[in-house]
């Protein structure tokens, strides 16, 4: 346990309202999304603050302390990456959640590292720009997923957060703020302790603001869905459908007793039945010419390749009724599940992982 001395500097520094010390209200900062309820470990204090220059005196008194301090942005993860190992201060970065400035001419966004997901599409979308990472909840904040360098189903067109950060202000360990890169497409200057930050996870400095690279929204976007009778039809039209010379924005497979589970939970009526797995696939376009183009050569590389039929959902209510069902698959599947995992590998050995792990099951 902390000094009432730390306790008094630290409501000094960032306010009475902004820091917590009763377990009823610390409990929340305990823990993750992650399912297994063995990862949760109350810190002493939750500090929110307002500003990098309250950040920084934080950082400055636990490192002449010697106090643990776990930086945490919207706590969407499932890992325990913002659960706090050793108690000490957790950082919570929900009121550092300003869009700074929208920038047309260079197509960037400089926002606090506490802005949600879903605030900051929204505030983009409203000027005809877009951020393509997109990792499953929208309640993560713009400095967590730059932290852990997300990506989400969109990554398969638009690769991960690194990506799209062009420049950050940082607080270090001893307190000092640093900025990083800026409005800049090119830097050659050496070593990139930027891309250093990228994905470190809190361990090398808490991430404050941030300079976001945009693209233009896309104007047309339609979502397939694809039943097939064989799972190993449906992983193996996966590479087909790469090399036909389509890039989808995302790609997911879907087994179907997860699909059937998450219905019947739901009370969700799917538009097909009987088939083993499913292919959910996401394009975007310039236009509705282009979009219909892109599905009639997917519909017809997938049916080519095994598939039992194609469904497009072209309208934008089927789109969002299919991937809010889609989104839902965790929160169904939680209180039933040990752990959800994400693996990554080349999509030439998904095939054997599968049937690797429907062995397991057998076991």
């Amino acid at each position: 346990m902390m000094s009432k001395t730390i306790l008094k500097k630290l409501i000094e520094i960032a306010g009475e309202k902004s820091v917590l010390i009763k377990s009823q209200d610390i409990e929340a900062y305990s823990h993750d999304e992650l399912a297994m309820p063995k990862v949760k470990v109350l810190p002493d204090y939750v500090v929110k603050p307002q500003n990098a220059k309250q950040v920084s005196q934080i950082l400055a008194l636990a490192n002449k302390e010697d106090i643990a301090v776990t930086a945490r942005g919207g706590a969407t993860g499932l890992c325990g990456g913002c659960v706090p190992v050793s108690g000490g201060i957790v950082l919570s970065l929900e009121r550092m959640n300003k869009l700074l400035e929208i920038d047309k001419e260079n197509k960037v966004a400089i926002v606090e590292a506490g802005i949600t997901l879903c605030d900051f599409y929204k505030a983009i979308e409203r000027e005809g720009l877009f951020f393509p990472p997109h990792p499953g909840d929208e309640s993560s904040q713009i400095g967590g997923i730059i932290a852990t360098n997300a990506g989400g189903s969109r990554a398969v067109k638009y690769g991960v957060a690194r990506n799209y950060v062009r420049g950050l202000e940082v607080v270090l360990a001893d307190g000092r703020i640093v900025q990083f890169g800026g409005k800049i497409s090119k830097n050659s200057s050496g070593y990139s302790l930027l891309n250093l930050l990228i994905g470190s996870e809190g361990t090398l400095a808490v991430i404050t603001k941030a300079t976001i690279a945009l693209v233009p929204l896309p104007i047309k976007m339609a979502t397939l869905l694809v039943p097939f009778s064989n799972i190993s039809a449906a992983i193996s039209a996966v590479p087909k459908i790469l090399q036909s010379g389509i890039v989808p924005m995302a790609v997911e497979f879907m087994e179907s007793d997860m699909v059937d589970y998450a219905k019947d939970k739901l009370g969700y009526k799917f538009p097909y039945k009987g088939a083993a797995a499913y292919l959910l696939i996401i394009i975007d376009a310039k236009d509705e010419g282009e979009a219909d183009d892109i599905c009639q050569k997917l519909a017809d590389v997938c049916l080519k390749n095994n598939a039992d039929d194609v469904f497009i959902a072209d309208s934008s209510a089927k789109q969002k009724e299919l991937l809010d069902f889609r989104g839902k698959f965790y929160d169904v599947l939680k209180p039933d599940m040990i752990e959800d995992l994400d693996l990554v590998m080349p999509v030439s050995e998904i095939k054997q992982l599968i049937e690797y792990v429907h062995q397991l099951e057998k076991k």
